[in-house]
């Protein structure tokens, strides 16, 4: 259970990390959205969203709740989605910053190890009891 609560903190600050900078970037704070070049809105709102998912989730995974991997699945898939629309925006000619491709590469296999965790250490646990 201390794996839990490490991963629960740790995906918290995740959580924090990215709606500073997705909300940063939408709402024009501290001067990141200059910084931030070709940004794609759709990309930085999805981000955003999950953001809070993420902290759902942490609470789910602090918590040993079962619903967590449910959640954290269903905000893979999300990413997924946004990360096609975003490859369908490349292939349109939209104009993007190729970190943003790595960025949620990134972001897809983080979600998704959260995911496989939650599953490995609650759902499938309580399946057994």
């Amino acid at each position: 259970m201390k794996l839990l609560k490490f991963a629960a903190i740790v995906l918290t600050l995740f959580a924090l990390a990215t709606l500073f900078m997705s909300s940063s970037v939408i709402f024009d704070l501290f001067g990141i959205r200059e910084m931030e070049g070709n940004y794609v809105l759709f990309i930085v709102v999805t981000n955003f969203v999950t953001g809070f998912l993420y902290l759902f989730g942490a609470y789910g995974l602090f918590n040993g709740k079962v619903w967590t991997t449910r959640l954290l699945a269903i905000t893979t898939v999300m990413l997924v989605v946004g990360f096609l629309g975003l490859l369908f925006h490349i292939n349109s000619g939209g104009v993007y910053e190729a970190q943003t491709v790595k960025a949620m590469i990134f972001r897809i296999s983080i979600t998704g190890a959260f995911t496989v965790l939650a599953w490995y250490l609650i759902s499938k646990k309580k399946n057994k009891l």
